[in-house]
């Protein structure tokens, strides 16, 4: 297993290759502070995430540090001393910069919700394709208690994941949804015990990993665009053509008509 991290005073980004490089996990690892977000620890996400768009990798897994807080969203500390201009040009831009990098990957990215997920914490596991939860995770934006906004994409992310209403709801009243109503609600995509946490995990990205890594990514790249408005018609069109080219497409179409299982190289 290979791994890089990057050390900051107010926590440190680290981030391991397993499965012969083909997975990625990202931690974040600031458990005194409920992992909360400052402005280094996010320029520290966004190299190691600069660095995962061009690697091997196949799925992206993000985790944080400790069992009671997946992230409680932006350090408030560091915020509370900004000038509304500061807010403006670095506060909101760079959280922006950081959550779209993440959301635009080409790789199928996980967020592993173990405690709470509340604010930047909610918006961060939203930047995130999926979305897996320890029966504990409590999800919610009580920004409007601190007298502002979700401000990294929640309103937006929030809304295409749950509808308008559902998403006003949370924002309005800051109510914490629990695993299970998460789950419902489409906000979380599977829910687990927090000792079988792991294994739910390992079973989506094990799915992931049996499919053809170019065809997976593609798919992913159609589905936001799709959600942006784009017309599928088209962009499925050149999105088979270039799929149809590759290597592992033979590969998956010999091993249908012999009805074996197919062994994709990403090629």
């Amino acid at each position: 297993m290979n791994s890089t991290e990057v050390r900051t005073d107010t926590g440190r980004i680290a981030v391991n290759y397993s499965h012969e490089g083909r997975v990625a996990t990202v931690l974040i690892d600031r458990p005194r502070k409920l992992n909360a977000l400052s402005l280094e620890l996010l320029d520290d996400l966004y190299t190691e995430l600069r660095a995962i768009e061009h690697s091997d990798a196949q799925v992206v897994l993000l985790r944080t540090a400790g069992e009671k807080a997946f992230c409680v969203g932006a350090d408030i500390t560091q915020f509370a001393h900004f000038t509304p201009a500061q807010m403006w040009k670095r506060w909101i831009a760079e959280g922006h910069r950081v959550f779209n990098f993440l959301a635009g990957l080409r790789q199928p990215t996980i967020a592993v919700v173990d405690g709470i997920a509340v604010g930047g914490g909610l918006e961060l596991a939203l930047a995130c394709d999926l979305r897996i939860g320890a029966d504990t995770a409590r999800l919610g934006l009580p920004e409007t208690s601190l007298g502002t906004i979700p401000g990294w994409g929640g309103t937006e992310r929030l809304t295409d994941t749950i509808g308008t209403s559902r998403a006003k709801e949370l924002i309005f009243t800051r109510r914490q949804l629990d695993a299970d109503t998460a789950l419902s609600w489409g906000l979380l995509n599977a829910v687990s015990d927090r000792d079988g946490l792991d294994s739910a995990t390992d079973q989506f990205v094990d799915r992931i990993l049996e499919g053809a890594p170019a065809a997976v990514q593609v798919s992913k790249q159609l589905v936001d665009a799709a959600a942006a408005g784009a017309p599928s018609a088209v962009l499925e069109a050149l999105g088979s053509g270039f799929t149809a080219a590759t290597h592992d497409f033979a590969v998956g179409v010999t091993a249908f008509q012999n009805k074996t299982p197919a062994t994709f190289t990403d090629s």
